[in-house]
Formats: structure tokens, C-alpha cells, sequence
């Protein structure tokens, strides 16, 4: 039996059991973090109140100051009894302790879990909204390298080599503080006053979508030049015009071909996205520096947020798996050989 026929590929081909409880750990995951968005979303607690509900909903709670839903006692009492029981056992009493961590640490997870959810909420629609603002810049932007000729596709290969080739803390450091821009966003009044974010967030917001796009316009022009070039003759050939017959033609085949580039670039710009505790963005990873700076529970903090980063790209690798099985073309391209 070959390799391909033993080895899932990706998240969604995993045998049944093991992908049930993916599933099912990644639902309980995301019920767990939407419904703390909710609890906390000044939006839906205006509606609540509109409607006689004032108190069922907590947004005006401070990210810190946020209550657990579950009680960390128990899990604090497991781990006092288990470390109780390693004093008295000798050389043994390391294995004890090793014994009380995961209850230690679940507890620390559990009290921490309020603040690293307003950071994960962040986090998400950071990365959402450069994937889909970045989609829109890199499809034009593939199209041009591949059928825009050699002055346009030049400009195409400069910009795209020209973003690949700076680091992307270095852009963000550039669009934040060598650029007027946050400024520019915080004349507009509005932004920071209720729901809409601070400025460093949309500054986040186009640096990422600006590294993105370059990255995502090169998966989407390999996949265009996987397109059989005698399907664009062919539509030609029935009276399409060139930029129709790749409306039409080229791209519905090409970016279907581009999913899997595409989970690769979600999956990096969800780790990515961490860089925006560097410019003050409060998204995952810099509320947990703050936890970890209040708690000195470095490791534990780490580990946690670690867990927390991972629930998100098998998830988003899941979720991405489906969507190219969903929209393949029967008989065409690689999602139909599964």
C-alpha cells in the first residue's frame, strides 16, 4: 500500500475517530470564544439593554477584570493534594509535581481565559480581514503577472518581490511609526470610541493585508498557470473576449487550485498576526505578555496561549479543507482524487 493511501495529507483527512474529535474539540472551542465575545460585544449589550436586559451582558468590564465561567478550585485543590502527597514520597515527590502542573495549569488557563479570549477576538478578525482584503489586491495583481504583459507584469513582480523580500515586522514598524498613518486614522474621531478599535489596529489591518496580498498573488498565479492555456484559446474561440475568457474561464478553475496556498497564508498570518503586539495592537499574544508580566507565570502563560494558537490553525486547516472539497469540480483538479 503506498504512502498517499496511509498518511492523511491534511487536518480533514484524518480517520474518522481522530477527525471527530478535531471536530469536536475545534466546536467546543469556538462556542467557548463566541459566546465570551458576546458577553463582553458593547453592541449586543446596547441591544440587550434597549430591550429591558441591562444586566445580561458585561461589556463594560475591563479585559482584566473579566470573571471565569468555571471554578478554579478544584483544579488548584488536585494540584495542593498531589504536591502535599510528593513532600512525603522522597525521590518521588518530582514526579508528584510533574503530576500537579497540568491541574496548576488548567487553573491558571481557566482565570486567564477571559482576558486571552478579548486578545484571540483580535486576533481573528485581524487575520479575517487581511485574508479577504488581501485576496482582493493579489487577484488583480496575479492576473497582471501572468496576462498583463511585460511592462504590467513587471510592476506585479516588483511589488509582490519587493513585499516577500522586507520582513513583516519591519513593515508594520514603517507603517506605524515612520508613517503619519495612525495619526491620520485617529483624526477621524470615531475610531477607539465604542466598538470601532484603536488605530494601531487598523494600521495592523493594512500591513497585513499589504504582505498578504503578495504572498496570495503568488499562489493565485501558480494556480493560473496550472489552467490549461488551451482553455483560454478556447473560450476565445467562442467569442470571448481575453479579459472575459479569464473572468470566466481561468479564474473559477485557478482559485479553486489556489485553496490550499490560501490555508498555508491563513495559517501563517494567524501566527503572524502576534507581530501587532508590537505596535500596541491587545491582540492574543500581547494580552498574554500582559498576563505573564502580572502573573510571573511565564511558562504557564506561554503554554496556554501556545494551546490557543494551535485550537485556531486546526481549525482554520479543517474549515479550509472542507471549503476546497465543497467547491471542487467534479472530475477536475486534486480535491476530486481524495
Amino acid at each position: 500500500m503506498s504512502t498517499d493511501q496511509t498518511q492523511p495529507a491534511a487536518v480533514g483527512d484524518l480517520p474518522g475517530r481522530r477527525r471527530l474529535a478535531v471536530v469536536t474539540v475545534g466546536v467546543v472551542f469556538w462556542t467557548w470564544l463566541s459566546l465570551r465575545w458576546a458577553y463582553h460585544n458593547t453592541v449586543l449589550d446596547a441591544v440587550a439593554t434597549a430591550l429591558g436586559f441591562p444586566d445580561l451582558l458585561r461589556s463594560e468590564t475591563a479585559v482584566l477584570a473579566r470573571e471565569p465561567w468555571l471554578p478554579t478550585a478544584p483544579f488548584e485543590n488536585a494540584a495542593e493534594t498531589l504536591t502535599a502527597v510528593g513532600a512525603d514520597l522522597g525521590p518521588l515527590r518530582l514526579l508528584a509535581e510533574w503530576l500537579a502542573w497540568p491541574f496548576e495549569l488548567t487553573a491558571f488557563a481557566i482565570e486567564g481565559g477571559p482576558a486571552m479570549a478579548a486578545g484571540a477576538f483580535i486576533t481573528v478578525y485581524l487575520t479575517l480581514a487581511s485574508m479577504v482584503l488581501g485576496l482582493a489586491i493579489a487577484v488583480p495583481l496575479s492576473v497582471a503577472r501572468v496576462y498583463g504583459g511585460r511592462i504590467v507584469g513587471t510592476v506585479s513582480l516588483a511589488y509582490t518581490e519587493l513585499i516577500r523580500g522586507t520582513p513583516l515586522l519591519a513593515q508594520l514598524f514603517l507603517l506605524y511609526y515612520g508613517l503619519p498613518l495612525a495619526a491620520e486614522i485617529e483624526g477621524l474621531g470615531f475610531v477607539g470610541e465604542g466598538a470601532v478599535p484603536r488605530a494601531a489596529v487598523f494600521v495592523a489591518i493594512v500591513g497585513f493585508t499589504i504582505n498578504s496580498s503578495a504572498y496570495q498573488a503568488e499562489y493565485i498565479r501558480g494556480a493560473l498557470q496550472s489552467v490549461d492555456s488551451g482553455q483560454l484559446v478556447a473560450a476565445r474561440s467562442i467569442g470571448l473576449s481575453k479579459a472575459a475568457g479569464i473572468r470566466h474561464v481561468v479564474l473559477p478553475q485557478g482559485l479553486r487550485y489556489a485553496i490550499p496556498g490560501w490555508t498555508n497564508e491563513f495559517v501563517y498570518l494567524i501566527k503572524y498576526s502576534s507581530l501587532a503586539a508590537f505596535i500596541t495592537v491587545p491582540e492574543l499574544f500581547r494580552q498574554a505578555r500582559i498576563i505573564a508580566a502580572d502573573s510571573f507565570r511565564v511558562t504557564d502563560t506561554y503554554v496556554v496561549v501556545a494551546v490557543l494558537y494551535l485550537a485556531l490553525v486546526l481549525t482554520t486547516a479543517l474549515a479550509m479543507d472542507r471549503l476546497e472539497a465543497a467547491v471542487a469540480i467534479p472530475g477536475l483538479g486534486p480535491a476530486d482524487e481524495r
